[in-house]
């Protein structure tokens, strides 16, 4: 079993890190602070990742994307995450959905987000509906050539830049072993489309200039040339994007433990008491010790789930275990590093405060931690209980 990287493999992680060093991390603390990033600043790092051929990296060569395996994927998401999601999204990944487009749909939203003429966000969260996304209660009336939808959605990020949506509503029901159940469609819905409007949702702590939306659908009227996919199959088009998404999150969070890790480092070595680096006290070297053991473990737990993908192998417990895993070690590191920082490691003059405060939305978005032990603990007892 080989785990070095390729030389591919190498050459692209050392451009994607200098690309952050360079053209993200200087603008974070300015953002941050700001809660807000200046439209000439994303359009900026937009041209300028498409320029360096990392826009839309996840999407396939066939389309005009990137091209790259899931391993490579992996790579590129672990070292945009050591700057803030505010900034590294507009190295944008489109929806990978979004390779459901047939027809006219690939020309008026797949090819535009791969060139990056147009930007999508993913429209299912609703108040009453976020674990249990099988309880949306968005709903969509066939109406002759159209479909008409009502309802509302929240939690949606970086709707504000987004063209279009796509958008999950109920259109039938059936039965499931006695229960009923949502046969639910996905639509592409365009931003100025009449009854579709928005607004900024509550603010996060978590990923400041980052933002998220509410959605709301009142009498908006769909032609049925924008479903994706087929009628009442939506979860079928989303699955496979949901279940890879979840991998990504873990590259995302063990980039940021790293950094995290890196820095706690520097302060370990630099900083001194009692005439000594606090780095020669076990009680910090011991915590660098786990910290540094802890993100190689979920480093090498998320990149086999990312091979496993490759291979066509992977299962949505194994995604679940990648998830788990590295957003709970992310949580773990960055505490550590404000506790070995000190008084300074919750000041908002360095990163360190911010790496923590981001870290929280891990454990929640893209399923909790609670719903990935659910998946898991499912698939591990699945086998014994048929």
């Amino acid at each position: 079993m080989n785990f070095a990287l390729s030389q591919e493999q190498e050459m692209l992680v050392e451009s994607v890190k200098s690309f952050v060093e360079r053209e993200l991390l200087p603008h974070e603390e300015r953002v941050d602070r700001a809660d807000a990033v200046p439209p000439e600043l994303a359009d900026e790092i937009r041209r300028k990742a498409l320029d360096a051929g990392f826009y839309a990296f996840n999407m396939p060569e066939e389309v005009g994307g990137g091209g790259l395996d899931h391993v490579a994927q992996a790579l590129v998401e672990r070292e945009l995450a050591k700057c803030s999601w505010a900034l590294h999204v507009f190295v944008a990944r489109p929806s990978k959905i979004l390779m459901a487009c047939e027809g006219g749909q690939r020309d008026d939203y797949l090819l535009p987000c791969v060139r990056g003429e147009k930007t999508d966000c993913f429209a299912l969260t609703e108040p009453g509906a976020g674990s249990d996304a099988n309880a949306i209660k968005t709903r969509a009336r066939r109406d002759g050539d159209d479909f008409v939808l009502n309802g509302s959605k929240h939690f949606i990020s970086h709707a504000g830049q987004a063209d279009f949506a796509i958008v999950f509503a109920v259109t039938d029901t059936y039965e499931y072993q006695g229960k009923p159940r949502n046969a639910v469609t996905a639509f592409l819905v365009d931003r100025d489309t009449p009854g579709l409007s928005m607004r900024r949702g509550p603010r996060c702590v978590s990923n400041r200039g980052y933002h998220t939306y509410e959605l709301f659908l009142d009498d908006c009227r769909v032609p049925a040339s924008k479903v994706l996919g087929e009628v009442g199959k939506g979860w079928e088009v989303a699955n496979a994007w949901l279940t890879a998404g979840r991998v990504m999150v873990a590259a995302n969070c063990v980039g940021q433990a790293q950094r995290a890790l890196e820095l706690s480092l520097g302060w370990a070595a630099d900083r001194r008491q009692f005439g000594k680096p606090i780095g020669t006290n076990q009680g910090v070297s011991f915590k660098l010790a786990d910290m540094a053991t802890e993100i190689r473990a979920a480093e090498l737990l998320t990149l086999h789930s990312a091979w496993k993908m490759d291979q066509g192998s992977m299962t949505d417990g194994e995604a679940g275990m990648a998830k788990l895993f590295a957003s709970e070690v992310l949580g773990r590191v960055a505490d550590e590093a404000v506790q070995i920082f000190g008084g300074m490691g919750l000041m908002d003059e360095g990163p360190i405060e911010r790496i923590w405060r981001n870290a929280r939305i891990e454990r929640i978005w893209e399923g909790t931690s609670e719903i990935q032990r659910h998946i898991i603990s499912r698939e591990l007892l699945r086998p014994m209980l048929r």
